[in-house]
C-alpha cells in the first residue's frame, strides 16, 4: 500500500455539483497534514471547497491545507464544488500530498472531466 490514498467521485463533474474527496494515509513517520491542491487545465477558474472532516469552510480557497491534528484514523473527507459554464470540456488535475515541515512527502493526481 502507498503511503497516501486519494479517490475522488465523481469523476464526470458538472456545474454546481458536489465533488466528494476521501485521502487515507499510511504513512509511518511524522507529517504535519495533507494539502489538495486542484487546477482546471486551459481555464483561469478555480475549485470552491466547501467542508472537510464535517467542518464547513467560509472563505474561498483554492488550495486546502487538512491538519494532522483533526484527520481522525488518518483520514480526510472533503467536498468542493466548480460554478463556472464551461464553453468546453476541461481537464481537473487533482493533487493530494504529505506535508511534513513545509516538504511534500508524497502525493497521489486524480484527473477529473468537467463539463456540461
Amino acid at each position: 500500500m502507498k503511503d497516501i490514498e486519494f479517490n475522488l467521485e465523481p469523476k464526470e463533474i458538472h456545474p454546481n455539483s458536489e465533488i466528494r474527496g476521501i485521502i487515507v494515509v499510511s504513512y509511518p513517520g511524522r507529517y504535519d497534514g495533507v494539502v489538495i491542491n486542484t487546477q482546471i487545465l486551459d481555464s483561469n477558474e478555480h475549485i470552491i471547497y466547501k467542508s472537510y472532516n464535517g467542518k464547513k469552510i467560509s472563505q474561498n480557497v483554492s488550495r486546502l491545507f487538512i491538519n494532522k491534528e483533526i484527520m481522525p484514523e488518518n483520514k480526510a473527507e472533503f467536498t468542493a464544488l466548480i460554478q463556472f459554464e464551461p464553453k468546453q470540456v476541461h481537464e481537473i488535475k487533482f493533487r493530494a500530498s504529505i506535508i511534513e515541515q513545509h516538504k511534500e512527502i508524497e502525493s497521489k493526481i486524480i484527473f477529473a472531466k468537467y463539463s456540461i
